[in-house]
């Protein structure tokens, strides 16, 4: 079987990540957000969007250039406009706190996750450790 030319691609979180303006928790919430789509909750075009941003044939920014892609996002986007519109100053202010909330959950579940993680290299020792030789 002959291999596809992006088949070596992979998905690459730097996009996300400069696109939250390097805020790791909210790169990672958009990535979820992506795989929600591409689980197809959003329609077929968006879930087709999601599995090509995710697969790492095409870039975010690229996806949103194409205009069946953008057509429905902008279909989708519409009635939450018009929903955000209908809400009152103080309805606004608590959906923000909602969302730092997520992201400050998102964050202390990406710390939690680096504390977890065994030091890279941590209690291994290296045949080649650069300790007990020398070349004079």
């Amino acid at each position: 079987m002959a291999e596809s030319p992006d088949s070596g691609k992979q998905f690459d979180d730097s996009e996300l990540l400069e696109m939250s303006q390097g805020d790791p928790a909210q790169a990672r919430l958009l990535r979820k957000s992506l795989e929600t789509l591409a689980a197809g909750h959003g329609g077929d075009a968006l879930k087709e969007m999601a599995q090509e941003v995710l697969s790492g044939r095409v870039g975010l920014r690229d996806a949103a250039n194409v205009s069946a892609y953008s057509d429905q996002l902008i279909e989708q986007a519409a009635p939450m406009a018009e929903k955000w519109a209908a809400l009152s100053e103080a309805e606004r202010e608590e959906l923000a706190a909602e969302g730092r909330r997520a992201i400050a959950a998102e964050q202390e579940q990406i710390d939690e996750e680096r504390r977890a993680a065994p030091e890279k290299g941590a209690g291994h020792k290296s045949r080649h450790e650069g300790r007990g030789w020398s070349l004079y």
